[in-house]
């Protein structure tokens, strides 16, 4: 016999099973191929309905490009910064929202022209057969889609689904949104094209472009976006440095229509060039502006002079006249210029210093050179402070950093100080000429004095004559200046490669990222599952979980009986689950041969729980047993849930329970079973005291009885973890076995075996696996594999029908 002292019991043993865990996951293949075929099918549908992304660019240079006719006495220059200065200022202008707003609005990319392909509406700009001209000051539909359908080549149809009684409307020439009532449904309406479309939530006029291609009965869309919305998406635009060339950048966006972006890239450096040059041409700009408002008025002081000396030398001897004050005439008109110069000069400083302390845009100051100042320090200061005025109202909408602009501001306030300063020393100085030519036009005019009166009055009228026309002459040259100086200017900012379509630039969708990513989560999705399952089972899944937490021997492996009906042995004598029941009959046998005694030998078959298949076992062990011709007979001790009868198709009117009460005899209730050497001896009718009965004397009358007329008692009892009936009937038992079940015994109930053994509760105990099931398996159920083939009655595989009728079967 087996002694609880042969052994130590192990609890609580903590060891990572890596194999049981890859079991689980391999049964599970089903699964996985599922999830599998889910998410490649979700990866594809994906691949086929996303837009194609690409992503198009265009390559710039940045060099600094002096003026050709720029000398250093020309007095209209300008600087805005070095190249490294030009490369940080470019990047954020071409980002900036000022620029783009520009762009946007000049190319009115705030209109989408859409058309329906199979799965989803699709960028068309550029391969549609029309373009709209709208009335920027007028509200047009804001977000609905307008369809477009070509009745001909001449007229088309609109289209409208309006779902509420009022519409949103948005002007573009100032971004502001307005509401008007329309009439809920589909407005449809028929134009010509060309004809100008005069709606209160739509005011165009469609034109077909040239080479339009077969358009005739096609349907496209037309759609107004939010301005500042169609600004903000081209703001993304990419500019990059480019590593080998300092002065280099290279720009780049992307979307789905390259045609579109084509356009914005080529359109966005355009108009940058343009601001550039407009900018290095302010200064030039300004000074021309105040030189033509000074012609104008000097102008009609040269025509009013003009006038009064036509007038005067009619009906006179204007040559006589004339000798008398020549002399003095060109005298004085030299003093006159020089002093109107010496003039314009203190009148610009005054000016200057008026703008300086009460304005904060500089960049409208007129270059020195109109009033003839040359200082190459105020020049190159107004200069300046031109240039910073400038960049700083640029920055005004890219710019959110406070230091940056209070640096701006630093630096301007820097830059006027110096000025005000020249400004000072400079109208001294002036101050001083004017006093000496103020004296010597005295001297002058004292002498024209002692002239006759008409002399005098020649001198006059044309002294105001000559001084208007000189200074009428001196300002056109300046303008004439000016203008060769301005259309001379070059920007800074030049095309390397223009953005083109050369049919490449796919970046996207990434469709082999979608496959890996299916092929990821279609393995993760059903192994997580997996894993939960296999750490929050807490049930026997095989022998090394018994094995882990005790000694008791495990005698025997079951594996799961698929088939209708419990006697699996005598159904199947030749099959795999047979051998299996033979090789626990061999087993048992040696355990016999340790007893001392007499007569039967008696086997108590028990559990934890029910449902674990004791009466399967019982009935499958007695089976060998008498196939054997060993005379076996069952008794059903399970007083409570008895099972036997159905099984072996008998009454359960009588058996153990009429016995233990006396009501019949040993020979009435035993039952021949269809199984030669095979009886079986029923529970009976349910009592209200099984426990009583069973510990009665009647009991062991019964147990003695059976060890003379039978080689083997098969008693068939109720789980131990349930009920206390078997551990009363453990002191008839030779041999008990405690059956365990794949998926149904919990692993907590294996220390309460071990605990009933180490207080001697149950003794000589062994372990039967049962219902085992591998299902990574490549041959039976637990496990024979390949090795079996030719021992075993081959179960043929079930069809999809017969397993369903099973499945309903059950349920």
């Amino acid at each position: 016999m087996l002694d609880i002292k042969d052994f130590s019991i192990f609890e609580n043993q903590v060891s990572f099973d890596f194999k049981g865990l890859l079991i689980k996951i391999l049964s599970y293949w089903k699964w996985f191929l599922v999830s599998l075929i889910i998410t490649f099918t979700i990866a594809y549908q994906t691949n086929i309905r996303k837009e194609k992304i690409y992503e198009m660019g265009t390559l710039i240079s940045i060099k600094e490009e002096n003026n050709p006719l720029f000398t250093s006495n020309t007095s209209l220059t300008f600087n805005w910064g070095g190249v490294s200065d030009q490369m940080q200022t470019i990047s954020t202008t071409l980002q900036s929202r000022s620029h783009n707003e520009l762009v946007v609005d000049q190319l009115q990319y705030y209109i989408d022209y859409l058309q329906q392909e199979k799965y989803n509406m699709v960028d068309a700009y550029g391969a549609v057969p029309f373009y709209v001209t709208i009335d920027k000051k007028k509200g047009q539909l804001a977000g609905n889609l307008i369809s477009i359908t070509f009745l001909s080549e001449s007229e088309y149809q609109i289209k409208i689904p309006f779902a509420a009684n009022s519409a949103s409307l948005i002007t573009y020439s100032d971004n502001s949104y307005s509401e008007t009532a329309v009439a809920a449904g589909d407005f449809v309406k028929k134009y010509k094209v060309g004809q100008q479309v005069s709606l209160p939530f739509l005011n165009w006029k469609l034109e077909i472009k040239d080479n339009p291609g077969f358009y005739k009965g096609n349907e496209y869309f037309v759609r107004f976006n939010d301005f500042n919305g169609a600004v903000g998406r081209y703001r993304g635009v990419n500019v990059i440095p480019d590593e080998k060339g300092a002065s280099i950048l290279t720009l780049k966006l992307q979307g789905t229509n390259k045609a579109r972006m084509v356009e914005y890239l080529n359109a966005t450096v355009n108009m940058l060039i343009k601001r550039q040059l407009d900018s290095k041409n302010r200064f030039a700009t300004n000074t021309i502006a105040f030189i033509d408002s000074t012609l104008v008025a000097m102008e009609s002081q040269l025509k009013t002079a003009g006038d009064e000396l036509k007038s005067f030398k009619k009906d006179k001897d204007v040559i006589n006249l004339e000798d008398g004050g020549t002399k003095f005439s060109e005298k004085i008109l030299e003093y006159d210029v020089e002093k109107d110069a010496i003039t314009r000069k203190i009148t610009y400083y005054n000016s200057l210093k008026a703008y300086l302390k009460n304005s904060v845009d500089y960049s409208k100051l007129p270059a020195p050179s109109v009033a003839g100042i040359e200082d190459p320090n105020i020049v190159a200061n107004i200069s300046k402070l031109i240039s910073l005025s400038t960049q700083r109202s640029e920055m005004a909408y890219t710019v959110k950093s406070d230091k940056i602009f209070r640096d701006f501001d630093n630096q301007m306030e820097a830059v006027k100080s110096v000025l005000l300063e020249n400004i000072a020393s400079a109208k001294s100085a002036l101050q001083f000429d004017l006093g000496l030519i103020n004296s010597k036009i005295n001297q002058v005019e004292s002498n024209i004095k002692k002239l006759p009166d008409d002399q005098q009055e020649l001198v006059k009228i044309k002294r105001k004559y000559d001084l208007s026309d000189n200074i009428y002459s001196t300002f056109l040259q300046k303008r004439s200046e000016a203008d060769i100086v301005k259309a001379a200017n070059l920007s800074d900012i030049h095309f390397i490669d223009p953005a083109k379509d050369v049919g490449g630039g796919l970046i996207g969708p990434k469709t082999s990222v979608n496959y890996v990513s299916a092929l990821f989560l279609g393995i993760l999705i059903p192994l997580s599952f997996v894993l939960v399952l296999f750490f929050i089972n807490n049930s026997i899944q095989k022998a090394e979980d018994v094995n882990r937490q005790t000694q008791i021997p495990v005698i025997g492996v079951v594996g799961l009986y698929k088939e209708k009906g419990e006697l699996a042995v005598f159904d199947k004598p030749k099959s795999a689950l047979s051998e299996a029941f033979r090789a626990i009959r061999s087993s048992l046998q040696f355990l016999y041969k340790k007893q001392i005694g007499e007569g039967g030998k008696t086997l108590m078959i028990t559990s934890s729980i029910s449902g674990e298949g004791k009466t399967f076992c019982s009935i499958n062990i007695a089976t060998v047993f008498a196939l054997s011709e060993k005379k076996t007979v069952i008794v059903g001790l399970d007083l409570r849930k008895p099972k036997l009868a159905e099984e072996f198709e008998l009454s359960n009117e009588i058996g153990v329970v009429n016995y233990l009460i006396k009501q019949k005899s040993l020979s009435e209730i035993v039952n021949k079973t269809k199984i030669p050497c095979l009886d079986v001896i029923l529970s009976g009718p349910v009592p209200p005291n099984p426990s009583e009965l069973i510990i009665g004397e009647a009991m062991a009358d019964l147990i003695a009885d059976l060890k003379k007329e039978y080689d083997y008692i098969i008693l068939d009892t109720p789980p131990v973890g349930l009920v206390s009936d078997s551990l009363e009937l453990v002191q008839y038992a030779d041999v008990t076995l405690y059956i365990v079940r794949q998926n149904v015994t919990k692993k907590e109930m294996i220390p309460l075996l071990n605990n009933r053994v180490k207080r001697g509760e149950m003794t000589n105990v062994s372990i039967i696996l049962n219902g085992f099931e591998n299902k990574a398996k490549y041959g039976y159920g637990y496990g024979y594999g390949n090795y079996s083939n030719g021992y075993h009655e081959e179960e043929k595989p079930k069809g999809v029908l017969a397993k369903i009728i099973e499945k309903i079967r059950k349920a």
